[in-house]
């Protein structure tokens, strides 16, 4: 059994944009998410299940407002479902554990890094820094983790 499952004691002490974006499949508004500007190393996990969602060395600026990733950092953890509301058809990101919603992955990313944008909303996020990553139980993610200049 998978140590990674949504728990309905963190569920609620979600704040209520966390809970609207992670449990009502809502988006925050660009540009205004706490992890958007996050250079420090370390990972990305699921804020309700703790699952490793993604690292900070595929973490890059696209300019869309939300935090972009070219990869997951283990595809098991991401669940990517056809999402065809507001009109369009998209790819949506949930984590496979969780159930969270992430956000959306376009094919309009770094073509040299496979071509893919996860856009994530942090509200849908936990950053663990590489310094607290062994002690969180994230050691096994270590060697995805490097410096951003």
């Amino acid at each position: 059994m998978s140590t990674y499952q949504k728990s309905m004691d963190v569920i609620s002490t979600l704040t209520a944009e966390q809970y609207r974006v992670t449990q009502e499949n809502g988006t925050e508004r660009p540009g205004t998410g706490e992890l958007l500007d996050n250079t420090q190393p370390g990972i990305y996990v699921d804020i309700v299940s703790g699952e490793p969602l993604f690292a900070s060395s595929a973490k890059y600026e696209s300019g869309c407002g939300w935090p972009s990733f070219t990869k997951a950092i283990d595809p098991v953890n991401v669940t990517e479902i056809t999402d065809t509301s507001l009109g369009m058809t998209r790819t949506e990101v949930r984590s496979s554990h969780g159930d969270s919603h992430l956000g959306h992955v376009f094919t309009d990313g770094p073509r040299e890094q496979g071509g893919l944008r996860y856009c994530i909303n942090s509200a849908s996020l936990r950053f663990v820094h590489k310094d607290e990553m062994k002690n969180a139980g994230y050691e096994a993610y270590l060697d995805q983790v490097e410096d951003i200049l």
